[in-house]
């Protein structure tokens, strides 16, 4: 039996429960102690982690910047401006026709080749341009031939090729292709230089 002005000390009132041991009231601090330092380490570790989440954004956003400019780069290094040569293909006409594949040949040789998606066909109808190629080529003229296989709603499949004289001089030339024609049946390639 413990002297009663010890009992008396080692009483800790709680709403309804009291404990009356000493040899209780150490491990109890201790538990309390040890809940409050790991909810600090909790809080502290959120923030920590949250600070890592921003830095690993901010590092993704810097790479994909010098992703970015090193593309430029090596495009301007690639394809200098008074060399370089680009080649655009836009659909212009008949809504019905679909565009399977398309080649495009320079002074010869199969320079690119192309299969659509049915997602590019439908940029393509709705007014868009591809860049097909863009190489490098000598001042003068340079004999280009463009070929497409292309086929109507109900199946039917058309191929077409045209010539043309591309004339390069000091800076970059850009030449668009357009197929056009008020029917599947009557597509056309026409050329413009930009």
């Amino acid at each position: 039996m413990l002297n009663p002005s010890v009992r008396n000390l080692a009483t800790i009132h709680f709403p309804q429960i009291k404990f009356r041991r000493t040899g209780f009231l150490v491990p109890l601090f201790l538990l309390l102690s040890l809940f409050s330092v790991s909810l600090t380490a909790a809080e502290v570790s959120k923030e920590q982690v949250k600070g890592l989440d921003e830095q690993v954004q901010d590092i993704k956003k810097d790479v994909l910047d010098l992703t970015s400019e090193l593309s430029r780069l090596e495009e301007k290094l690639l394809f200098p401006s008074n060399t370089q040569v680009s080649v655009f293909v836009s659909l212009k006409g008949d809504k019905g026709f679909v565009l399977d594949s398309m080649q495009i040949k320079m002074d010869n040789k199969i320079v690119a080749q192309h299969l659509y998606t049915y997602k590019e066909l439908e940029a393509l109808k709705a007014g868009g341009v591809q860049r097909i190629y863009t190489g490098n080529i000598k001042t003068g003229d340079h004999n280009m031939v463009a070929s497409f296989i292309g086929r109507s709603k109900s199946g039917n499949e058309y191929q077409r090729s045209e010539n043309y004289t591309v004339t390069k001089a000091v800076g970059p030339k850009f030449v668009e292709i357009q197929i056009t024609g008020s029917s599947a049946s009557d597509q056309t390639i026409t050329f413009k230089d930009w």
